[in-house]
This record gives C-alpha cells, structure tokens and sequence, in this order.
C-alpha cells in the first residue's frame, strides 16, 4: 500500500500545473543576468522586458482559466488547483503589471537599482500565486514567508531614505512576531492531530484534508482550537485587521509609493485569499468559535480604522488607515461565508473593485511624488483639477469608488458584502460598516475637496503657499493605463455583470 501511495504521489508532480508560477520565477532570474550581461546603456529596457513577460503569463492564465488539473491535489498534496485559485492568479498579474507601471513612475527619480526592484515583484507575485493554492501548512508557510521576506526588501528599497528604513524595520520585527505567532498555531494543531493512518498510509495534521476530518470529530479539542486561533491571528497581520494593524501607518507612509500599493492591494488580498481558504476548508467545524471572534475583529476594524482615518493629513497614511476599514468590511464577508455560499464571490468581487480604485489613486500620486514622496499631505493636492484635469477627474473616482459612491464599482462592491451580511444575519456588523462608510465619505471628500476646490488659509500664511515636487505630465501609455481603470471602475459600478460571471459563483 505504501508503494502505490509513493507511486500516486510521484504521478501527482505535473509541474505544468504551476507553469505561471514556473515563468515568472524564470524571467525574474532572467531579469539578473541581462542586467550582468546587456551593456549599462541598455538596462532601460528592462523594466519594459519584465512588464512584457507578466504581460505574457496573465494572457497565458486568462486563456487557460480552467486547466485539467483544476480540483486535482498534486505534489502529493502540498497544492490543489482551485477555481479561486485561479481568480488569484489573474488579480496578482494584473497588480504586478500595475505595480511595475508605477515602478517606471517612481524608480527613475531616485538613484536606487531598479532591475532588483522588479525582479523582487514578480518572485513575490509568483510565491502569492503559490500562497493561494496551498494545500499543506508547510507549504503554506515556505510560500507566506517567501512573500514576507519579499516585502522586507520592497519596504526599505530606497535605502537613502530615514522613514523608509524606520518603515523597513518595523514591518522586519513586527513580520517576525506575527510569523512566530502562525509558526506557534500550526504547531499546536500538528500536536493535536498527530499522525493519521488510513489505508496503511501516514498521513499528519500539516494536511487540510485530514486536519477538517480531525476537528469533525473533536471540536472541542483546545490545543486544536488554540491553534486555529493563533493562525487567524497570524493571517490578521497580513490583512492589517484589529488589533494588528500598528504597523501600517508607518510602512505605508515609508514604503516607496508602487510598494504601498502592492501591500495594500496585493498583500490584503493574499491574505483574505488564505482565510477564505482556512475558513471554508480546515476550520470550518470551529464556526461556533471563529464566528464571534471574526465579528469581532471587522468592527473594530471598521471603526478604529475609519477614526484614524478622519484626521489624518498625509496622504499615504490615510491610504493605510483607509485599507483597515476596508479590510474590515472583507470580514464581514469572511464571517458570513459560514453560512452564505456566496459570501467568497462578494469578497472577491469587492477586492477587484478596490484595486481598480486604489491604483488609480496610487497612480495619481505617483505623478505628483517627487525623489522623496515620504510627506505627501492632502496640501500638495491643491489646485490639481485646474492644473491638471485628467489626474483630477482620476482621483476623484478612485476616492469616489473607495467611498462607495454610486454608480462606482466601489458602491456594488460594499452593496453586495452588505447583501451577504443581511442573509447571514450579521445585523449588528451590517449597521457597523454602514456607519462605517458614512464616517469614510468625511476624509475622502477632504481630499477630493483639497483637489478641487480652494482652501481658505490665514492671511500670515497666503504668501508661503505649500510647495511641492514638480508634477510629471502622463505620457500616452499613462493616461491609457490610468484612464482605463477609471473606465473600468465607472462600467464596473453601472453594469458589473461581465464580473460577476467570471467569478466562479
């Protein structure tokens, strides 16, 4: 019996199954020896190359979306090809291509190396990729600390910059302590589950399958549900919920620009992606448990997110403090997939609808960041409608859509998660994030009012107007890229059908 479970095993290896992951790891490695390899005069190319090849693998992925190994557990269980794992793959191409736009904003303002920059965005795409489809904790935790590690790099990549590395080393100890505190529940939960023998086969409790199968019968084992306790603790670091969000102000104000928006829209997804995962597949014999205390955690993370938020000024922390509300508000619908079997479309739905909106905000603000875009506050915003109407009217849907206004994509988004919320009963949650959105549309109207409309200063200070970088003018290819998301923003809110059918409902 154990030859023939070897044999499966060793049959289950299709690599071609993780080909995306596969290419992109490749042409990142690819990206390090044109740089050893191409002369100095020619390394600006590069950035284009490796935008060209995430380009190829999202076509490669969107054409192939159903594969034959969709719903088959391969490498002998480690990974299982799912239909959301599919959704994924298309959202974190699609923000690495974005991220990497933002990268050629951003990169030549600085003396920094640039081709590590994208070589460490695709390694952390393909290890997010990887994330989603795990099957095992082991392989879950070797992928989340490959994009963990990742993001240590990205945070501090502008070296030359104080906050940057005060906001690399924040992310570094607090990463740690929350990997530690996962690390510590998966190990509580191998010990309550030991090893499995079936059918003369060994099985442990680092498997999905047999750790669902093991709180079946015993849920009210406590190592095991101390365990899952400190894992969704662990996953709410990722997602910057209550009460551990401390770390992202700072990161994101000291990150570079393209890297807090690959945190908050990569990252976030990443991590409810996983616990979606371990909600509806491991944990879900815990939901008398995991139900209040993920109620919980979403209010006071839509609360305390959205009165941070309400006077903060500068504009990168208020992009932070406006995530945690919105992740928040994914919890509301990660509660109710307990119940609601399509609470896991809604969550989805909402994440692609927050990444039109926010990177079309983060693009805006990549225009107006100069070498150091560190203390860019809400004053440097005025007059930009009338200097600069295109990025303007960008913004404004971008803030629109993160505040749920109609007809934005960002409305239908938060309409559905309350929809969810109402069939599952989360009455109190639901009267929360209404207020919740009420309290948003305060300090996302401050900003669109800073951009739009003239602000009202002392007389001592109307003759020391704030100053800032020089803003560069789009070219082309940039008021393609950023007019296409607010397109896809406006249809997405009108008619957000061709979305809905995509995913897998």
């Amino acid at each position: 019996m154990t030859t023939d479970y070897l044999k499966s095993v060793a049959d289950s290896n299709q690599w071609w199954a993780l080909g995306p992951e596969i290419i992109l790891a490749c042409a990142a490695l690819g990206l390090l020896v044109m740089e050893i390899v191409l002369p100095k005069k020619d390394h600006r190319f590069i950035p284009f190359i490796a935008i060209l090849a995430q380009a190829m693998v999202l076509l490669t992925v969107s054409l192939n979306f159903r594969t034959i190994w969709l719903g088959e557990n391969l490498f002998g269980g480690l990974i299982k090809l799912s239909p959301w794992g599919q959704v994924a793959r298309v959202f974190f191409l699609v923000s690495s291509l974005l991220v990497s736009f933002l990268g050629t904003l951003c990169l030549p303002r600085t003396k920094v190396p640039r081709v590590e920059f994208y070589h460490m965005v695709m390694v952390v795409t393909a290890a997010m990729m990887l994330l989603v489809q795990s099957n095992h904790f082991v392989m879950f935790f070797v992928a989340l600390e490959t994009v963990t590690i990742g993001f240590y790099i990205l945070v501090s990549y502008f070296r030359d910059n104080a906050l940057t590395l005060e906001a690399g080393l924040k992310y570094l100890v607090l990463g740690a302590l929350s990997s530690a505190i996962m690390l510590f529940g998966i190990v509580l939960l191998y010990g309550a589950v030991g090893k499995v023998s079936l059918n003369g086969v060994t099985h442990t409790g680092f498997e999905f399958e047999i750790l669902n199968n093991f709180l079946r019968h015993h849920p009210d084992n406590f190592l095991a549900i101390a365990g899952a306790l400190l894992v969704v603790g662990g996953v709410a670091f990722k997602i910057g919920a209550f009460p551990f969000q401390i770390w992202i102000p700072d990161v994101y104000q000291g990150a570079p620009t393209p890297v807090t928006a690959f945190l908050a829209v990569s990252s976030k997804a990443a991590g409810f992606a996983v616990l979606l995962t371990l909600v509806n597949q491991v944990f879900t014999p815990l939901a008398s448990i995991l139900v209040p205390v993920l109620s919980l955690l979403a209010a006071a993370t839509i609360i305390m997110g959205n009165l941070a938020a309400l006077t903060q000024r500068n504009a990168k922390r208020l992009m932070g403090l406006s995530g945690i509300s919105h992740a928040g508000y994914l919890l509301i619908g990660v509660v109710a997939s307990f119940t609601v079997p399509w609470a896991t479309s809604a969550v989805w739905f909402y994440l692609c609808t927050y990444l039109l909106a926010s990177m079309a905000v983060f693009g805006v603000m990549a225009y107006l960041s100069g070498p150091d875009d560190t203390n860019q506050t809400l004053d440097h915003y005025e007059h930009l409608a009338k200097q600069h109407p295109f990025l303007g009217g960008i913004l404004a849907v971008g803030l629109g859509s993160l505040a749920g206004i109609p007809p934005l994509a960002g409305f239908m988004g938060k309409l559905l998660l309350f929809i969810v919320a109402f069939q599952a009963e989360l009455y109190s949650l639901l009267a929360v994030a209404i207020s919740g959105v009420v309290l948003s549309i305060y300090y996302y109207f401050g900003w669109i009012k800073s951009a739009y409309f003239e602000a009202w200063r002392p007389v001592s200070t109307e003759t020391t107007p704030i100053t800032r970088s020089v803003i560069t003018i789009p070219t082309l290819t940039g008021k393609w890229i950023l007019g296409l998301l607010a397109l896809a923003t406006l249809l997405l809110g009108c008619y957000p059908g061709p979305l809905s059918h995509w995913l897998p409902f």
